[in-house]
C-alpha cells in the first residue's frame, strides 16, 4: 500500500504549487500515436512518459484511462508509468479512470487493483448499483474516489437529469456532500454549465474532476468562474485531447504538446498563495 500523503492533502498542494487546475489526461490511441513511434509495448511506455515529461510544469494532477492501455494489452505499462510519475515528479496526484462500479465483493478487487496493483492516487467510480459498490474504495483512506455524477457526453440526461423534479445527479451530490470526506470527489462535466452551477450550490464543498473542456467545447474561463469552492480551489479541469492530439508526423510533437499544456494551463491558472 502507498506511503504517499492522503489524496486531498497531495492535490491541495499541488493546486498551491502548480496554480493551475489542469489536468492532461494520458488516453494512447492509434490516431494520436506519432507515427515515428513504434506501437508495442516500450514505445506506449516511451510515448506516455514523453508526455508526462512534456506537461509536467503545467498541470496539478495527470489522469489516465485504464481503457486505452487495458483494452491493447498494456496493463504493466500503466503500471509502470504510475511508478515513473510517482519517481520523478511525487507532487503530481495521479488519477485512474477507471469508472469502476460493482457488487461489493467485485468492488473490493476492483479497489485493490486501482490502489495496490495500481497505486493510483484516485480512481473513478460509477454510484449506479448504489452507494455499498463505492464504500470498498472508500476504505482506502488515504486514496481519492471520484464519483460520476453530470457527465459530460451528450446522451447523459437520458439517466442523469431524471426524475427531472429531483434529478439523479443532484441526489449523488447531496449524498457526496454529506459524507464530508475531503478524500471523495465528484466528476462534473464543463458541456452543461447550469448543471454545474447547481451541482457547486448542492455541494460546496467538493471538489470537482471537470472533463469537456476542450475538444468537447467546455469553457475553460466559465468552469473557473462556475465551479471553483469559496476557497477558489476545488477543481481538476481534464484535457486529453486538446493537449495530446498535435501533429503525428512531427519530429517537434512533444514540443508541441509542451506547448499546448502551457496555453491550456495558463487559462486554467489560479491565483492561490
Amino acid at each position: 500500500m502507498s506511503s504517499r500523503p492522503e489524496f486531498h492533502q497531495l492535490l491541495d498542494e499541488s493546486w498551491k504549487c502548480a496554480k493551475t487546475v489542469l489536468c492532461v489526461g494520458i488516453d494512447p490511441s492509434n490516431e494520436m500515436f506519432p507515427t515515428s513511434a513504434p506501437l508495442d509495448e516500450l514505445g506506449i511506455l516511451e510515448f506516455s512518459t514523453s508526455i508526462v515529461d512534456a506537461v509536467s510544469q503545467h498541470v496539478c494532477a495527470i489522469k489516465m484511462n485504464h481503457a486505452h492501455f487495458a483494452s491493447q494489452g498494456h496493463e504493466s505499462e500503466l503500471e509502470s508509468l504510475i511508478g515513473y510519475i510517482h519517481e520523478r515528479y511525487p507532487s503530481i496526484p495521479v488519477i485512474l479512470d477507471a469508472k469502476r462500479g460493482d457488487v461489493d465483493s467485485t468492488a473490493e478487487k476492483y479497489a485493490e487493483e486501482a490502489f495496490n496493483r495500481y497505486s493510483a492516487d484516485a480512481v473513478t467510480v460509477n454510484p449506479f448499483m448504489g452507494w455499498d459498490t463505492i464504500e470498498p474504495f472508500i476504505s482506502y483512506r488515504q486514496h481519492g474516489v471520484i464519483v460520476l455524477c453530470r457527465t459530460s457526453n451528450p446522451g447523459s440526461y437520458w439517466l442523469q437529469d431524471e426524475p427531472s423534479a429531483s434529478p439523479m445527479y443532484l441526489r449523488i451530490a447531496e449524498r457526496v456532500q454529506k459524507e464530508a470526506n475531503p478524500n471523495l470527489m465528484l466528476v462534473v462535466g464543463a458541456t452543461n454549465e447550469d448543471a454545474l452551477v447547481r451541482v457547486r450550490q448542492t455541494a460546496p464543498d467538493v471538489a470537482f474532476l471537470v472533463p469537456g473542456v476542450g475538444a468537447q467545447g467546455g469553457s475553460a474561463e466559465n468552469v473557473l468562474k462556475l465551479g471553483r469552492r469559496q476557497d477558489g480551489l476545488g477543481l481538476i479541469v481534464n484535457s486529453s485531447r486538446s493537449v495530446i492530439a498535435q501533429d503525428r508526423k512531427s519530429s517537434a510533437y512533444f514540443d508541441q504538446v509542451a506547448l499546448a499544456a502551457k496555453s491550456l494551463s495558463k487559462s486554467l491558472s489560479l491565483d492561490v498563495a
